[in-house]
């Protein structure tokens, strides 16, 4: 099974994602709408291509595993719900202004900082997969 990545980018009250090498762009108001689309776009054009007898591009051509790829900005204004910038400073150890500014666009995060991000709420998930209510 081939892993395909789908960037997914947002904007101020919608998402976008696409396929790189492929011709797959979708919108969604949230991260479940932008899988869903992606897989009924990938078996629409699938099928196109096969109603027209043309080989679908390499990529995806065969069995898919769609995995979703979006930047730190993208993240942090997704999420904003859940996480203020001041939690995510505490989850990430990153300072909260900076989080501002990746949010903004302003600067974009170096690799060590998105890997903060990252182990921080790789962390947090682990502890919120441990807890039993009662």
């Amino acid at each position: 099974m081939k892993k395909i990545d789908v960037i997914v980018e947002y904007s101020d009250s919608n998402m976008s994602a696409y396929i790189e090498g492929a011709p797959i762009v979708v919108v969604g108001k949230n991260l479940g709408e932008i899988e869903k689309n992606t897989k009924e776009a990938i078996d629409l054009y699938l099928e196109s291509c096969k109603d027209m007898s043309i080989k679908p591009v390499e990529i995806l051509d065969g069995e898919l595993e769609l995995s979703f790829k979006i930047d730190a900005a993208t993240f942090i204004n997704y999420y904003s719900g859940i996480f203020t910038k001041s939690a995510l400073s505490r989850i990430t150890g990153i300072n909260e202004r900076q989080l501002w500014h990746y949010a903004a666009g302003i600067h974009k995060p170096r690799q060590k900082q998105l890997e903060k991000i990252q182990n921080g709420i790789k962390i947090l998930t682990h502890e919120l997969r441990a807890i039993s209510l009662v």
